[in-house]
């Protein structure tokens, strides 16, 4: 009894309780996993991170600095191997062609000089000359380079003292020189190249480079001696210092190092060819969240946990409201017309009393839409079987006039020739029983007509039919054209002076497919116009139908809808055009549908 009694009450907890109590128990456990799990692993990578991002970056700056002095090294050999080495300096100057590199790469040179090796300018560019009472024989670089005469030798960075440029500023330069051979006629003596490097070229390459935490580059030589730091002015002016001491013991690689009481996180990389060594240092104080791969870490562990969450959730939430989805696919089928969906009807009693209430009433939707449909084609069928009707007979009486008039007169071949034009005519204009026919067929009826009716009435007329193949497989209603030509020939030649013309034309803009019906007679007034297509009855004129325009305006409007019909255009004493508006469809397709 006590295990009813709580079934009973569980029954009644609503769904929208029932999610609340589920989703509160899987979030509250959800959050406590995700605090453990972060606070475990971001103490245990945060460090490798900064770590491994701080290496990346030096290994990326390092090859930039290596490429750098690559190709300043190129251009060592080049003005060596390519100008130096195969020039007479007793017969020609090299100028021009140290120029000619020196001006290639300007932006990375400061001055390109070549010296004998008693310390004599023999080319400068663009230097002019050396500064009076310069002795280079006495520099330290200068002995260096004739003693090891196989190394290029690069110098700290220093302010440019040896050439006179005739410029009142400082210039901030890396010495480059080498030992090379230099040939007077059949002798050689070695002597020196020397290009200064603009320390801004370099400068540009490091200076840029932003290290988490607070962490920064600099580079030193073989000797301990600064080559470049972000601080370099406060260190020179002794405001601030650096671990250089440290630096220059350490090789390849990562250290930890304390430092005027903090510590941080050393990676070096030699730069090849140099001796030079990139160190980036992080500061380990200070550690913070600001770390971009730290950032996405955070967001992955917590995305991770939340994807958890939603999955759970997912689970336990479907136990309650799938019937419901399932419910509401059912629904919007039906909402869609599929009127024959069958509609679900599983879950709790609710939903199943609803799922078979909802089956109910479509089936009664659909079979009151079945019965509309079929009383509404009924309907039109009807209305149009009638309009076709009054055209078939109404120009049967004519035509048959027409020969009767012939045989009274005798002009018994003009007789056959209308019987013949007549019988073709009926066959088109019978089609099987089909009120859809192609554009051909159309305009091949209409031709027959106006063959039957120049017999009749002589010379009294001509005609024109103009159409493309492209329409010519179009699809249209049968007898479009002959109850408006008949109109044309009865209401406006019968009693023209002169000669009538009438002109058909078939052609097909975007998706409509237009016929064209003109002539030059007599016209209409704007009241007959309007009243050719209003519900007014019509006073008939001649042996005109008095039906026919509004016959084949209704006709289309039936088949095809409100947005096509005619067009017509006339004025009095100037003639009439009417347009026939059709949708563009081919007559294959249409049959299918027929």
């Amino acid at each position: 009894m006590v295990k009813g009694i709580k079934a009973a009450h569980l029954e009644k907890i609503s769904i929208r309780y029932t999610i609340f109590i589920y989703f509160t128990i899987s979030a509250l456990a959800a959050m406590l996993l995700s605090g453990i799990a972060l606070y475990v692993q971001l103490s245990r990578q945060f460090v490798t991170a900064m770590q491994k991002e701080s290496q990346a970056v030096l290994g990326q700056v390092s090859q930039s600095v290596d490429s750098y002095l690559r190709t300043i090294m190129k251009l060592s050999d080049s003005l060596y191997y390519d100008i130096i080495k195969n020039a007479d300096l007793s017969a020609e100057t090299i100028n021009s062609s140290i120029t000619l590199l020196y001006d290639n790469n300007k932006d990375s040179i400061a001055n390109i000089a070549l010296l004998s090796k008693e310390g004599e300018l023999l080319e400068a560019v663009p230097a002019a000359r050396l500064k009076t009472g310069m002795d280079v024989t006495k520099e330290e670089w200068f002995e260096n380079t004739l003693a090891r005469t196989d190394n290029l030798h690069f110098s700290t960075p220093h302010v440019q003292y040896i050439f006179d440029n005739n410029e009142n500023q400082y210039r901030w330069v890396i010495t480059l020189t080498r030992a090379v051979e230099i040939t007077y006629g059949t002798s050689t003596e070695q002597g020196i190249l020397l290009m200064d490097i603009r320390y801004s070229s370099l400068q540009q390459i490091l200076e840029n480079i932003v290290l988490g935490n607070e962490g920064y580059l600099y580079m030193v030589n073989g000797s301990g001696e600064l080559i470049y730091h972000p601080k370099m002015q406060l260190i020179e002016t002794g405001w601030l210092s650096e671990n250089i001491a440290a630096a220059t013991e350490y090789r390849d690689g990562s250290y930890r190092e304390e430092y005027e009481g903090e510590m941080r996180n050393i990676n070096v990389k030699f730069v090849g060819y140099t001796g030079w060594k990139l160190l980036s240092v992080t500061p380990e104080k200070g550690l913070s969240l600001s770390n971009l791969k730290m950032r996405l870490f955070v967001t992955f562990v917590v995305a991770s946990f939340l994807l958890a969450l939603i999955l759970i959730n997912a689970f336990i939430s479907s136990r309650i409201t799938d019937p419901i989805q399932e419910l509401e696919k059912s629904v919007n089928a039906i909402e869609a017309g599929e009127l024959d969906t069958e509609v679900y009807t599983g879950g709790t009693y609710e939903i199943q009393h609803l799922g078979r209430s909802i089956g109910d009433m479509a089936k009664r939707i659909k079979t009151l839409m079945q019965d509309i449909v079929t009383e509404h084609e009924s309907k039109r069928k009807s209305e149009f079987d009638t309009l076709q009707s009054q055209i078939n007979p109404h120009f049967l009486y004519n035509t048959l006039d027409i020969i009767v008039w012939m045989i009274e007169n005798e002009q018994k071949q003009e007789a056959v020739k209308v019987v013949t034009a007549l019988a073709r005519f009926f066959r088109i204009s019978l089609s099987k029983g089909k009120s859809i026919i192609p554009v051909r067929d159309e305009l091949e009826h209409v031709r027959n007509y106006l063959m039957i009716q120049q017999m009749r009435f002589k010379n009294k007329f001509t005609y024109e039919i103009e159409a493309g193949e492209d329409v010519m497989e179009l699809a249209c209603l049968k007898l479009l054209l002959q109850p408006l030509v008949e109109n044309a020939i009865y209401h406006g030649m019968e009693f023209m002076d002169g000669d009538g013309e009438i002109r058909i034309r078939a052609f097909r803009e975007e998706d409509s497919l237009w016929f064209e019906i003109s002539d030059n007679g007599l016209g209409m007034t704007g009241e007959q116009v309007e009243g050719l297509l209003s519900e007014k009855p019509q006073v008939r004129s001649g042996r005109g139908s008095g039906i026919g325009v509004k016959n084949v305006n209704e006709r289309i409007e039936l088949y095809f809808g409100k947005p096509y019909g005619l067009i017509i255009e006339s004025e009095p004493d100037e003639g009439t055009v009417i347009r026939i508006h059709l949708p563009v469809k081919m007559y294959a397709e249409a049959m299918e549908k027929e």
